[in-house]
C-alpha cells in the first residue's frame, strides 16, 4: 500500500491559481499512474485528472481541460496539479490517488487515497 499526502490547497479569488502537490511513499512511485479527484459539499467524488506511470499520457475531465495541468516528478515521488483560472465551481476537497497496478495506462482503478486538501475559489 502507498501513503499519499496532499498539500497546497487554500482560498483564492476566482481567476487565480493554485498548485497542489501529492507526496507518495511506501512503494515504487515511478511504476504507478496517479490521479486527482475532487468532492464538493453534498456531491459525489469525481475525476479531475490523471497521469500514467511514465508521465507520457495525461487525461482530464472536460470541466478542467485547458485550465488544469497534471504532472509528476518521479525523482521526488510527487505528483502535481496546477490549477489556473479557478472558478467558484472548482471549490471542493481535492484527493490524490494511486493506481492499483503498475505500468498501466493511468485510467485506474485507483486503490490508494490521500486525506484531501481543501480548495476554495471565491467569487
Amino acid at each position: 500500500q502507498v501513503q499519499l499526502v496532499e498539500s497546497g490547497g487554500g482560498l483564492v479569488q476566482a481567476g487565480g491559481s493554485l498548485r497542489l502537490s501529492c507526496a507518495a511513499s511506501g512503494r515504487t512511485f515511478s511504476s504507478y499512474g496517479m490521479g486527482w479527484f475532487r468532492q464538493a459539499p453534498g456531491k459525489l467524488r469525481v475525476f479531475v485528472a490523471a497521469i500514467n506511470w511514465s508521465g507520457g499520457s495525461t487525461y482530464y475531465a472536460d470541466s478542467v481541460k485547458g485550465r488544469f495541468t497534471i504532472s509528476r516528478d518521479n525523482g521526488k515521488n510527487t505528483v502535481y496539479l496546477q490549477m489556473n483560472s479557478l472558478k467558484p465551481e472548482d471549490t471542493a476537497v481535492y484527493y490524490c490517488a494511486a493506481e492499483a497496478a503498475p505500468y498501466k495506462l493511468g485510467r485506474g482503478p485507483f486503490d490508494s487515497w490521500g486525506q484531501g486538501t481543501q480548495v476554495t475559489a471565491s467569487s
